[in-house]
């Protein structure tokens, strides 16, 4: 999923390039993520770290080797979890070694956003008010992994349309708008903007005219790079930089309708959805759990990795256990974070202005083949 789970100041700010990275002294890398700059140390030294919650942290850690990915990640780990539900503490130090994250460019601080799963309001079949769809992925929209010819760009998909045996970039957001799109329609929704959000967030819940609610989740993307919305609204001078928000970004949206396709079509990038069984679940394959859950930059952290985290929302300090469990577009980056945190209306809120500093640290096995690999610069 989370082709977007961006969240919110990616979402808002500027996209840049990373500079090359510079040699950072007593670090060491892993071979299973050849990218990561990562700094041995012990949980006594992880802030907090005495007065965690372990059973939830065990709780989740189980949860999240339902999952192929973090099996291959923890292997016998998965399984021996299972017999340590007594003392979570003590199989997590004994079990684990946590390692700081450092950036490339050789700091140890980076961002944490967060995101919810929106509420819409829908229905089956078009009416006036319900004319916006939902789609599924098109039908003549086809994707090419990169990493089967080129190794080296196993991250990296191509996505277009085939016309006269050449492959072409798919339509854009506003061609979508002029064109009869291949594609099934999960259901209609009555705004636009909401339907906006809901392809940032990745998943959402949709509450039909007729009462039911049906959940949808990413399933796929139109190849177009995203581009953030609220950087345009900073260039045109309709907001300042300071102050882009998701709710600023809504209120001028509300305010200036005849600016809504306008904005909207910046983003070039359209996403397509499925309907799924159950609520709000990432690219790990299993349903998010709020403040637990994280979207991250899987070229720099692997799904399903055990996460340490110490950040800030609403001037609470948040130390804790937490899950690589999606990704999204927008996070970059290997001190990266984009924190779910459910669907209420104070999820809502918080993922709309959350922006604070970020510490982070993976948890890997002691006794595996971890060990072996690591190299010091």
């Amino acid at each position: 999923m989370k082709y977007i789970l961006l969240i919110f100041t990616t979402f808002f700010l500027f996209l840049g390039c990373s500079k090359e990275p510079k040699v950072v002294k007593n670090t060491t890398y892993i071979k299973e993520l050849p990218r990561t700059k990562l700094i041995k140390t012990e949980f006594s030294k992880l802030p907090n770290w005495e007065n965690g919650s372990y059973k939830k942290a065990l709780y989740n850690f189980l949860y999240s080797c339902k999952t192929s990915k973090t099996r291959k990640l923890y292997k016998n780990l998965c399984k021996k979890g299972k017999n340590s539900t007594l003392n979570p503490k003590l199989f997590i130090e004994s079990e684990f070694t946590p390692y700081e994250i450092i950036s490339k460019d050789g700091l140890d601080e980076g961002l944490l956003t967060g995101y919810y799963e929106p509420e819409l309001k829908g229905s089956l079949t078009k009416t006036k008010i319900y004319k916006y769809p939902i789609y599924e992925t098109p039908k003549d929209l086809v994707t090419v992994d990169l990493g089967s010819i080129y190794p080296k760009l196993k991250d990296y998909r191509l996505r277009g349309r085939v016309v006269d045996n050449k492959l072409i970039p798919y339509y854009t957001r506003e061609e979508s708008l002029s064109k009869k799109i291949p594609a099934k329609v999960i259901c209609y929704t009555d705004s636009k903007i909401d339907l906006f959000f809901l392809e940032i967030q990745g998943s959402g819940r949709v509450t039909l005219d007729d009462g039911r609610i049906i959940f949808i989740g990413f399933d796929n993307q139109n190849g177009h790079r995203y581009r953030a919305i609220g950087r345009y609204l900073v260039k045109i001078g309709a907001l300042e930089i300071q102050d882009v928000s998701l709710q600023t970004i809504r209120k001028y949206l509300d305010e200036n309708p005849s600016k809504v396709d306008e904005v909207l079509n910046y983003n070039k990038s359209v996403v397509y959805f499925k309907q799924r069984k159950k609520p709000a679940s990432g690219s790990l394959g299993v349903e998010l759990t709020p403040m637990r859950s994280v979207a991250v930059d899987r070229r720099y952290i692997p799904l399903g990795a055990m996460l340490y985290l110490s950040s800030t929302i609403r001037d609470r300090k948040i130390e804790r256990v937490v899950f690589a469990q999606d990704t999204g577009g927008a996070i970059k980056g290997a001190i990266r974070a984009d924190m779910f945190l459910g669907h209420t209306k104070e999820a809502m809120e918080i993922a709309g202005e959350l922006k604070s500093p970020l510490k982070l640290w993976i948890l890997l096995p002691k006794k595996e083949r971890y060990e072996s690999y690591i190299r010091k610069i």
